[in-house]
């Protein structure tokens, strides 16, 4: 039996995916969503083979669910916007559904799913990590307590390194995140997030002045009074954007 998840925020969508898959007698639905943190949830509770994700609902996208997912079942985004199949294959995505979509082709579908849980695979790669076709415009990072916070970048101040993680900090606030900040750099708009330290990505928005600190380095002033540090390399990177 395949355990497959059903992510929709339409209930008419989960109902047709649920009749679907319901036909089939070798899949088995072991929960149903209607919205990115009870797919999170459900996918950390039963391990699924198969997830068949919405993309655009509310507080979670599907590509914020997949960031987020500790496990990497196979994925089939099933959405009504046909502007996502870039990026959803650069996430490794078995499939693209475009709403409205016939019998005929979920089958054909789910029948790629079997033909490939059939047979001996190597893990995927994290289906978050992939390059993105468009700048993030939020971040999502999972608390210690198991929350969800999700901060648009524009509220972010500066992003700092720490071992292989990072720290975000927003209006006083600091979230780690397990990311190595040369992965979220490649994500973010580059005309706004400068990496002006090796351990350092700086929102460009937040610079109040740029002082001398040493021969070779730089001390970037932020408007709360907070001091970056900046390298030579970070230093000309900001004076073609400044």
């Amino acid at each position: 039996m395949i355990r497959t998840i059903i992510v929709d925020d339409e209930p008419l969508a989960r109902d047709l995916l649920r009749e679907f898959l319901t036909a089939d007698e070798d899949v088995e639905i072991v929960a149903e969503c209607a919205n990115g943190f009870e797919a999170v949830k459900a996918v950390a509770e039963h391990d699924p083979e198969l997830l068949l994700l919405d993309i655009q609902m509310p507080k979670l996208d599907g590509f914020e669910v997949l960031e987020l997912l500790d496990r990497s079942p196979l994925v089939v985004f099933v959405t009504a916007h046909d502007e996502y199949a870039l990026r959803a294959f650069e996430v490794h995505a078995l499939d693209y559904l475009l709403k409205p979509f016939s019998h005929d082709r979920f089958r054909a579908v789910l029948e790629r799913a079997k033909a490939q849980l059939g047979t001996a695979r190597t893990p995927a790669p994290a289906l978050g990590s992939s390059l993105r076709s468009k700048p993030l415009q939020r971040v999502v990072v999972r608390l210690d307590d198991g929350t969800i916070q999700v901060v648009p970048v524009t509220r972010i101040d500066y992003i700092e390194a720490d071992d292989d993680a990072i720290v975000i900090h927003t209006a006083g606030t600091k979230l780690r995140k397990q990311q190595p900040i040369g992965d979220l750099a490649r994500e973010l708009d580059p005309d706004r997030f400068v990496r002006v330290h090796r351990s350092v990505l700086l929102n460009i928005e937040r610079i109040e002045k740029i002082e001398l600190y040493a021969k070779d380095s730089r001390v970037a002033i932020l408007r709360d009074g907070t001091r970056v540090p900046v390298s030579r390399s970070g230093y000309a990177r900001l004076k073609e954007l400044l």
